[in-house]
Order: C-alpha cells, then sequence, then structure tokens
C-alpha cells in the first residue's frame, strides 16, 4: 500500500514517510460501472484516490435530475467531505467506467494529521490546491454549459 500511495499525486511534495504514515488508513476497491462511491447526503467516511478508469460528480436540481459537474480520472481525488464536519457527502460520484482507487478511511487520516501536525498541515495545503483546480474546473464547465450569463 505504501508504494501505491506514494505514486498517487496526492502524496507528492508531503513530508518524507507520508505514504507509509497512511498505508494502514488506505485499501484497494474495485467499483463496478453505474455504481456510486458516494451518495449525496451520506456520511462521508472514505477519500478515494483514483487509479483507473473515470467518475462523474454529479449534483441534483429540482426538475433537472442529475447534472454531471466534473470528471475525475486516475490521479485524481473524490471526496473532500471526509475532512470537515458534519462529514457528510454533498454529491453523487458514480463510477462512468470500471474504476480502482485507493479508498482512505477519513477518520484513520484526521487522526493521522492530528498526531502529527507537520504532516497534518502539509496534507491540508495539497488538499486545498487540489480542491480549489477542482472548483475552478467546475466553473468553468458550468460556463461552458450555461454561458457567461448564467442562463440556458
Amino acid at each position: 500500500m505504501t508504494d501505491l500511495l506514494a505514486a498517487q499525486p496526492l502524496f507528492a511534495g508531503l513530508p518524507a514517510g507520508a505514504a507509509e504514515l497512511v498505508a494502514g488508513c488506505g485499501r484497494n476497491v474495485a467499483i463496478d460501472r453505474d455504481r456510486l462511491l458516494v451518495a449525496e447526503g451520506d456520511d462521508a467516511t472514505t477519500l478515494y484516490l483514483i487509479r483507473r478508469g473515470l467518475v462523474a460528480v454529479e449534483v441534483h436540481g429540482p426538475d433537472r435530475g442529475s447534472l454531471v459537474v466534473d470528471t475525475v480520472g486516475p490521479g485524481q481525488v473524490v471526496g473532500w467531505s471526509w475532512l470537515v464536519p458534519p462529514y457528510r457527502w454533498t454529491f453523487d460520484a458514480r463510477a462512468v467506467e470500471p474504476v480502482g482507487a485507493i479508498a482512505i478511511d477519513g477518520a484513520c487520516l484526521r487522526g493521522k494529521a492530528d498526531e502529527d501536525p507537520a504532516f497534518g498541515y502539509a496534507l491540508l495545503q495539497r488538499i486545498s490546491t487540489m480542491l480549489l483546480d477542482r472548483l475552478q474546473s467546475t466553473r468553468l464547465q458550468l460556463l461552458d454549459l450555461y454561458g457567461d450569463d448564467g442562463r440556458r
């Protein structure tokens, strides 16, 4: 698990030994096509590091059904809600094709960050950067979908 984690972009630039520290929190998972990794409103317990396949991040709107706001692939992360109370998913994430991922237990990861503040701070910086990138990507997708004036 340590080598798999060390190869993930989330761990690039983190303090030496970060992947080894987190290895006990992770496990390999396989998710079939059309299966949910996370469901809006459920407890947020897991961080997914995508190794292969594609995941659609979906939100629901009245009279619109599901709307894909982002697509996540290898080297990217699904799920931030395990990091901040109340630890509830605010979106769905669905496998568009078969997905292989490392599932990291969020409570375990928070515990490791609490025990090692230098690791925790570096992890939070890395996650914040990825989150900002994801928000920018979603913003561009929404502008593409709805245009500059927000109307469709």
